[in-house]
């Protein structure tokens, strides 16, 4: 088996937790075999110390069809 990975951005105005179900989502739209993910990093876009946005960059692993 071999897999690919990309890297995709998630946001949300919930949760880190819901950007990263984004990004997966956002992946599924075009991708088919999705067997992982991996979220390397989160951020936060900020007005002053009220949080606008939650950013969850994540790596998604699936099979290569061959």
């Amino acid at each position: 088996m071999t897999q690919k990975i990309i890297e995709v951005i998630g946001t949300s105005k919930e949760s880190f937790a819901k950007a990263a179900e984004a990004a997966v989502q956002e992946a599924a739209k075009t991708v088919r075999g999705i067997k992982w993910a991996h979220v390397d990093s989160f951020d936060m876009q900020l007005d002053g110390a009220k949080v606008l946005q939650y950013r969850a960059t994540t790596r998604i692993y699936f099979d290569v069809e061959q």
